[in-house]
């Protein structure tokens, strides 16, 4: 398994979203939580993906600390979302598009990268940008 694959799945949960975000939490090279944004559709502003996979994850494992663990998003974690990688404790964020690119095509998003939120934390999460970025972008045409 390589980090394309485990984006492609990414992007296969983001077609099940409200919008086309999906989220993919992997460990020891498998897939361990999927999720996909449901704001619409649970009346919660908070359902991102990444939300939602951490939510599902640390549910299943019952324990809030996902250390060790690999996010895989198809959009850069919002600031929102990348708090909650801080605060979970992942140790890696993989994404496809980034915030610039999904401002760039009239995405509502917030112009702060997951890279200087954490930057202004305690955490040292490493991020890999532009995984299979353009079959992410097409997510949003």
């Amino acid at each position: 398994m390589n980090q394309e694959y485990f984006m492609s799945v990414a992007i296969a949960e983001a077609k099940k979203g409200d919008a086309p975000y999906g989220a993919v939490m992997v460990k020891d090279n498998q897939v361990v939580a999927l999720a996909h944004n449901t704001v619409a559709r649970d009346c919660d502003p908070s359902a991102h993906a990444e939300i939602n996979v951490i939510r599902r994850l640390a549910n299943q494992i019952n324990n809030f600390s996902l250390e060790g663990y690999s996010i895989y998003t198809t959009g850069e974690p919002c600031p929102m979302c990348a708090a909650a990688c801080v605060w979970s404790g992942v140790s890696e964020i993989i994404y496809g598009v980034s915030i610039a690119d999904l401002i760039a095509i009239n995405q509502s998003q917030i112009n702060i990268s997951c890279e200087e939120v954490i930057a202004k934390s305690f955490s040292n999460i490493r991020v890999t940008k532009g995984v299979l970025r353009q079959e992410c972008l097409k997510l949003f045409t």
